[in-house]
């Protein structure tokens, strides 16, 4: 079993609720200084306010094209260049969905590749959005991810009609690339949930419970 410390250095400790305050952010911010977190996730209107009151604190974490992925290239690429121009250090992209289910591979690959040249040396964590894809689509994405020169696959935003799945992580690590790690995100609620997800492989797994789940009663060991 990990401790409590080892399983947090994995954690995107996230915040993306569309009414969630400056004080909310605010204990989001404080609770990944004080127990260690990879990141906060946050919603990029905040990006700056948060890098501006805790610097190098933290790691800030941010999404781009959320939830849906719809929004144009030229769009995600603004949002990701601002991003990261205000103090961002990461950014999760959400895939066209609809460019992959028209069968456009070439098309979701040039969107990845665009986003990481402006992003430069901030990592890039590609949202597939496991929930809506085939096994065939998902194969397909994890090529796509690495041929774009991405950092990370994700497997989905919390926001679609399920989460993150063990046998989607056992899928992916057969197809990426070996420069290319793993967050899972959506429904990991429980302890044995992050042990499991950590154990097959993935770097990063993002949620909102990790802080609490861990510290509420054993205290952060």
């Amino acid at each position: 079993m990990r401790e409590n410390r080892e399983i947090l250095r994995h954690i995107d400790h996230t915040l993306l609720n569309a009414a969630a305050s400056w004080e909310e952010i605010q204990r989001l911010c404080e609770e990944a200084v004080a127990y260690g977190t990879a990141s906060v996730c946050i919603p990029p209107c905040y990006i700056e306010r948060v890098r501006e009151t805790y610097g190098d604190r933290l790691n800030i974490c941010t999404v781009i094209g959320f939830p849906l992925g719809y929004s144009t290239r030229e769009s995600k690429v603004f949002e990701a260049k601002d991003a990261v121009e205000k103090g961002a250090q990461e950014v999760d992209m959400v895939i066209n969905i609809t460019d992959l289910k028209n069968g456009d591979i070439q098309k979701v690959t040039a969107e990845i590749r665009a986003v990481k040249e402006v992003v430069g040396d901030a990592v890039l964590k590609v949202i597939i959005e496991t929930c809506y894809l085939t096994e065939q689509e998902k194969t397909a994405m994890c090529r796509a991810v690495t041929s774009a020169g991405a950092d990370y696959i994700k497997t989905s935003t919390g926001f679609g009609t399920k989460g993150a799945d063990i046998e989607d992580i056992r899928l992916f690590k057969k197809y990426i690339g070996e420069n290319v790690k793993i967050k899972a995100a959506g429904g990991i609620r429980t302890r044995e949930a992050l042990e499991a997800f950590l154990s097959e492989g993935c770097d990063r797994i993002g949620t909102s419970s990790a802080v609490k789940l861990l510290t509420k009663t054993t205290g952060c060991e």
